[in-house]
């Protein structure tokens, strides 16, 4: 099993529902782990009775129906599919409206959802998802990128209130994948993931929203230097080890 998430850890977000695939079938009886601790390129569905598209995850899955944040049905259809009690059903819709807003500011359109559960310490767990395609025929208002996709997965454990505090566990994973094709450079993929872990105790006199907008957004912060850092600082760095630009190559001639 440890081998297999290391595995998997290593995989190319754009290859991982292949080799996850391939896992299933070679281990069959650690199926509910490997489905419940992989993380895989988020799917969308558009939902019929708001006409507005949510993400796919395993957090809104029931059996092999998914429910939507807009409507809390359940796609295809499920009579007895698991829901959020009415209060936390309120600070779902709540979160989604603002989420949305959040999305369009920082990454100029995309999709977003919000989903949220009762966990067994009388708190909450929250999933915030974000999904841009940066392709060029992608929805978003940028579409620069022969193929390309941002996948934002926030899972935050919210624990029961303490004297006005309450403690709160949040897991961040991104996943990135993009394909360039121009004439000048050529064709060149780049794909990867990172995930990362934070825990706060904070004052809920603003309310769970405020805290966990900020703790993603600081924790987004975090992961877009990283990737800048390790993705494309890195391989810029190779690059022009490999090939330099061709002015730096003529100041290096030696003189005839």
């Amino acid at each position: 099993m440890e081998a297999a998430l290391g595995l998997m850890r290593r995989m190319p977000p754009k290859h991982s529902e292949t080799a996850l695939s391939a896992l299933l079938s070679l281990l069959p009886q650690n199926s509910s782990d490997l489905l419940s601790q992989v993380d895989q390129p988020l799917q969308v569905l558009c939902d019929t009775d708001s006409g507005k598209e949510f993400i796919l995850c395993e957090y809104n899955r029931d059996a092999d129906s998914y429910r939507s944040p807009w409507s809390s049905k359940y796609h295809p259809p499920l009579e007895d599919g698991t829901q959020p009690s009415s209060e936390l059903r309120k600070l779902e819709i709540e979160a989604n409206d603002i989420f949305a807003i959040y999305r369009d500011q920082y990454y100029e359109g995309g999709i977003s959802s919000v989903y949220m559960w009762e966990d067994d310490n009388e708190g909450f767990v929250a999933c915030f998802l974000i999904k841009k395609d940066g392709s060029k025929t992608a929805h978003g208002r940028r579409g620069y990128l022969e193929e390309g996709a941002w996948d934002a997965i926030h899972v935050i454990e919210v624990g029961p209130e303490e004297d006005g505090i309450a403690h709160y566990c949040l897991t961040s994973t991104v996943m990135l994948s993009l394909t360039t094709d121009d004439e000048s450079s050529g064709t060149f993929s780049l794909s990867g993931s990172i995930r990362r872990q934070m825990n706060m105790d904070l004052s809920i006199a603003e309310g769970h929203l405020c805290n966990m907008g900020r703790m993603i957004e600081e924790m987004e912060g975090k992961l877009r230097n990283s990737l800048d850092q390790v993705y494309f600082g890195k391989t810029k760095e190779m690059v022009c080890t490999l090939r330099p630009p061709a002015e730096i190559t003529q100041m290096r001639m030696p003189e005839s």
